[in-house]
């Protein structure tokens, strides 16, 4: 998947009917082409793995519903876009957990520019909001794409800073979806100068459970972060903690330690954020920023066997429990091949007994 290459009409149906499969996530996803080749091939072989893995019966994605999904994107001038496509954000593509497939609606090219994050609290002040603005506009004039979630307050601000020059909505809903409904006229603008973005299905409303998946991608696409108000338990510090994992720069704008609006973005500055009182903070950072390490998967010496893997699968479970536990850890444990590991966390993912977490952790359901 490191080679950018278009994908025929075929092969993005299939990726499409891989991804919306039962218990497939992006890690599995590429797991799964690494060692099947396409997704034609790893559709046929999934129903079998999941077997292996513990269970009885198991769906996958019919082509007739991913026929459907691509015909409604159609509908509304939006288009999906692969991860090994040369429209994909290459910050995006270089993160273990990048989507395999983007919707896109509006003007995809500007997806391959620099990306700045400007995220915050949605009852954000008047100061907030006034920065947040002024922000994204020099952002946006030194070159910079904003990226934002379209949510109220500090988002709302920085879309519309950033209008002249081209911003990203990251939508977690569908992207033909507004959320919320108050932001439908700059929604409408975001997509006419700019671009609004998912991954998940044309139609599907957002749910809680969507935004930390929201909040992934739009940490994933850009090279920096700037938190501009947020509270200690907000998902504007999910999107900074997130940054930090992928190795990008975590920015935050101080505030009144009597603002509970503050205390967040505060708590990043104690943690070592970039303190930014302009865009000038942020441009000075990244002004030679290191270029996104090209994805890569490394290539086992030799498939596993199925024995070898159901060994592993008795041993992994046997360590596992409700709490997350790196997989690096169970490696290190259980004394048997990392390729083995995978297939057998591969296996038991499908089967939907376990779950993935941030930082390449599993635990079980």
């Amino acid at each position: 998947m490191s080679e950018k290459r278009p994908l025929s009409d075929s092969e993005r149906l299939d990726w499409l009917r891989l991804i919306r499969s039962d218990n497939v996530g992006p890690v599995i996803f590429g797991q799964l082409l690494e060692r099947f080749g396409s997704a034609a091939e790893a559709l046929s072989a999934l129903p079998d793995l999941a077997k292996r893995g513990g269970r009885k019966s198991f769906r996958v994605y019919p082509s007739d519903a991913a026929e459907s999904e691509i015909e409604k994107l159609t509908a509304v001038e939006a288009h999906l876009i692969a991860r090994c496509e040369p429209e994909y954000p290459p910050a995006l593509a270089a993160v273990d957990d990048a989507p395999p497939l983007l919707a896109v609606r509006g003007r995809s090219e500007i997806l391959n520019r620099r990306g700045v994050a400007v995220v915050g609290a949605r009852n954000a002040s008047a100061n907030g909001i006034r920065f947040a603005r002024q922000l994204a506009t020099d952002l946006g004039n030194a070159g910079l794409l904003v990226v934002s979630g379209l949510a109220r307050g500090i988002d709302a601000a920085a879309h519309r800073g950033a209008l002249s020059t081209g911003t990203v909505a990251v939508l977690a809903g569908g992207v033909d979806l507004v959320y919320p409904a108050e932001n439908a006229g700059l929604y409408d603008e975001v997509i006419s100068q700019g671009a609004a973005i998912s991954e998940m299905p044309p139609g599907l409303q957002p749910q809680a459970r969507h935004f930390p998946q929201r909040n992934r991608i739009v940490a994933g696409m850009s090279l920096g972060v700037v938190v501009v108000e947020a509270a200690v338990k907000s998902g504007s510090l999910i999107t900074a903690r997130l940054a930090g994992e992928y190795g990008r720069d975590v920015f935050a704008v101080p505030g009144s330690p009597l603002d509970p609006r503050a205390r967040g973005s505060n708590d990043l500055l104690r943690q070592g954020a970039t303190l930014t009182e302009s865009a000038g903070d942020i441009i000075q950072a990244l002004a030679a920023p290191a270029a996104a390490p090209p994805l890569t998967i490394s290539q086992p010496a030799s498939q596993p066997t199925d024995s070898d893997v159901e060994s592993a699968s008795k041993q992994i479970l046997e360590k596992l429990g409700p709490a997350p536990t790196p997989v690096d850890e169970i490696i290190r444990q259980c004394h048997v091949p990392p390729s083995v590991v995978h297939m057998a966390l591969l296996e038991l993912e499908l089967a939907g007994r376990l779950t993935r977490h941030p930082g390449n952790m599993v635990s079980l359901i």
